[in-house]
């Protein structure tokens, strides 16, 4: 019997973390699309909307294994992401009468750096028991790409000719969500403990840093996308709301292969999803600039199904497999502070200025960098570890 798509179906360590990937992506949902927005109606420029950015990326390299290294040690994740939550609440409120770029930045960098560890620490606790049999990986985190859908469509709806302040009301009612989330979930996460595998050196290995490498290029092509899709759409007059319905399009084809995707990871391996998505990415980027009309935008924006979906997975699997159960959370943040933040950080630098120069053909470079990830995937699954 097909399992259904429901909450109430769920086990309960199943639906606790579905809960807290909806309201974990409820914020991303807000602040990817709308974010931007937000800054320019600060009155920063596209320079400076970037370095605000960056400086968010950047921070996840330092902050992401702090974060990790402490929930391997003590165990207790959920003691770590409340007060994590508590931080990010705390600079969003403070950036409601926030003014000027140096002050957005400070605070911009310390809500950040209190949020980015959340979804690496959710995903080490969702892949333990993932592997210890207790539940299916895409089909709980499908439930942050909800949550993230929601936000856009809401967001989209509440700021078509509203104050741009909405964005961040709903950044705290989603950070508020993410505390009562945490609170639900058990005080140790449940560790899947598996002999034979080494624990530091797996994370110092050439192979290993070269799947970062991968994974980032791939990722990171997304970088003109997250940080000026919207803007962009705008300049040629396609609404907020539609805008908003753009964006959850893709986050629907993501899900799509998130819930079926078991069937796709058996076929292609953790290393073939990624270089699907860095195929796919290099489709969608060198074609985004050359199209205006939103059905054929529409079609493109399946694509995220591959260029997101299909490598995020690959690479969180790739992560299961060959990282030890004791080194997860820290394996999970370093991942995350590298494709959200190293690559991430200098792409986001400079999309200020190749969005500011050239506009939409700012995109032509991430098409680019999404195929040297494809590439690089295919050499890595055609050697041995």
């Amino acid at each position: 019997m097909r399992p259904r798509l429901t909450l109430a179906a769920m086990p309960a360590t199943a639906l606790r973390l579905a809960l807290l990937y909806a309201a974990i992506f409820f914020v991303s949902g807000v602040q990817l699309p709308f974010g931007p927005v937000w800054l320019a109606s600060r009155r920063l420029s596209a320079a400076e909307i970037g370095a605000v950015l960056a400086v968010g990326q950047w921070i996840k390299v330092a902050v992401n294994p702090l974060a990790g290294l402490m929930a391997d040690r003590g165990r207790d994740q959920r003691r770590v992401m409340l007060v994590l939550s508590a931080a990010t609440l705390a600079g969003f409120v403070l950036l409601l009468p926030a003014r000027g770029f140096a002050m957005l930045l400070l605070l911009s960098a310390i809500a950040g750096a209190s949020f980015s560890p959340l979804l690496p620490l959710s995903d080490a606790m969702t892949l333990a028991a993932a592997y210890a049999g207790r539940l299916d990986y895409g089909r709980v985190r499908l439930w942050g790409s909800l949550g993230f859908i929601g936000a856009t469509l809401l967001a989209g709806r509440l700021l078509a000719g509203g104050d741009a302040d909405v964005v961040l009301y709903l950044l705290i009612a989603g950070v508020l969500a993410i505390l009562a989330g945490a609170l639900l979930l058990p005080r140790a996460a449940p560790m899947a403990r598996r002999p034979g595998h080494a624990t530091w050196r797996n994370l110092l290995r050439p192979r290993f840093l070269a799947f970062l490498g991968t994974a980032t290029a791939i990722q990171g092509s997304h970088g003109i996308y997250y940080a000026f899709g919207t803007l962009y759409w705008r300049s040629f007059g396609i609404s907020d709301a539609t805008i908003g319905l753009l964006w959850a399009e893709g986050v629907v084809a993501e899900i799509a292969l998130f819930y079926w995707g078991a069937p796709f990871l058996r076929r292609f391996g953790p290393l073939g999803l990624l270089a699907l998505g860095g195929g796919a990415g290099a489709l969608r980027w060198t074609m985004t600039p050359l199209v205006a009309a939103v059905p054929l935008l529409a079609l493109l924006q399946l694509l995220h199904a591959l260029t997101f979906g299909a490598a995020h997975l690959g690479a969180m699997h790739y992560l299961a497999r060959s990282i030890a159960p004791e080194r997860t959370a820290t394996a999970q943040a370093i991942y995350s502070a590298t494709i959200g933040g190293i690559g991430p950080g200098f792409i986001m630098l400079g999309a200020g200025a190749l969005y500011g120069a050239a506009g939409g053909m700012a995109y032509l470079s991430m098409a680019a960098l999404a195929a040297i990830g494809a590439a690089a995937a295919l050499i890595l699954s055609a050697t041995k570890s």
